[in-house]
């Protein structure tokens, strides 16, 4: 038959996106040469996989029996090369991860090295959004999996635990906090406080274990994500509650942390796959990568 797996590629993409240029722009090509890829696949196999109007693309009813065997075909020629050293640097493909961009620093270079070393020829995604946008792009099949602290309750999803984290209070060196030992919300009040806007996971949170006390400062900025805040207090702007894996390691010349109690607020972060559906060899080397850097606390 003549058609190849880059096909194969093409058609899943398409079938699990339910779209032409939302897969085009998954795969980095032009909708026209992925159609032409769809197009050359019918042809080779003399069914339609699909049925197209102007508004929508649906898989047909032997489109939708040829997903799995198209899947397992795939599955299966990554599973042999996986275990072939000189093979493995030949492999090609796409993982597409989605983390919470507070989680990104302590997270992903380690991984991805280790996963690049090996694999060089898999090229990695990585959609670093808030917390509901990762929720979303899993359900829907856009990422193979994400790295989040939602979705436990999810029934679209399998939330794996990995770590659970304390928000602490950053703060930039020569702060008057700083002599402190640890802090409370009260001890905060006084202070040019920034905080996550409104919608975001982490201001959730707070706003959640901050529901029954009047103890919340009155901020004079929000920022939509984590790291901004960070920069924001380096700058000198003012102090925030954040999750402790988004400040950088002790010894830092500008930032410093203080525990926070009364109340101590924790998230914990885990990985999420879509239910029912089993990952990719090769997103699945790099999930179990990621699974090694469980830990009981930080």
């Amino acid at each position: 038959m003549n058609f190849d797996l880059a096909d194969l590629r093409g058609f899943l993409a398409v079938a699990d996106l339910g779209s032409f240029s939302a897969a085009a722009q998954a795969m980095h090509l032009s909708q026209s040469a992925l159609s032409r890829r769809v197009d050359k696949l019918e042809i080779a196999l003399g069914v339609k996989l699909f049925e197209r109007t102007t508004r929508r693309v649906e898989l047909s009813t032997i489109g939708r029996g040829f997903v799995p065997r198209a899947r397992n075909v795939l599955n299966e020629l990554e599973n042999a090369l996986i275990g072939f050293h000189d093979l493995s640097h030949r492999l090609s493909g796409e993982v597409t991860i989605a983390c919470v961009p507070s989680a990104v620093a302590y997270f992903l270079p380690d991984v991805i090295a280790q996963y690049h070393a090996k694999y060089p020829g898999i090229r990695i995604r990585v959609i670093d959004e808030s917390s509901s946008t990762i929720l979303t792009v899993v359900a829907r099949g856009e990422a193979d999996f994400g790295l989040t602290y939602i979705g436990t309750q999810d029934s679209e999803v399998v939330f794996q635990p990995l770590l659970e984290e304390d928000f602490i209070v950053a703060l930039r060196v020569g702060h008057p906090l700083t002599a402190r030992p640890s802090l409370t919300w009260d001890d905060l009040s006084g202070s040019d406080y920034i905080s996550l806007a409104q919608g975001s996971g982490n201001r959730f949170l707070i706003d959640q274990a901050l529901a029954k006390r009047d103890v919340c400062p009155r901020s004079f900025c929000e920022v939509k994500h984590v790291p901004a805040l960070v920069s924001l207090v380096e700058a000198g702007l003012g102090i925030g509650v954040v999750p402790k894996l988004a400040m950088p390691a002790d010894g830092h010349p500008t930032l410093v942390t203080r525990p926070l109690t009364d109340p101590s607020i924790s998230r914990t972060l885990g990985l999420i796959s879509r239910r029912g559906r089993a990952l990719s060899p090769v997103a699945q080397l790099l999930f179990d990568l990621l699974m090694t850097r469980r830990k009981s606390s930080v």
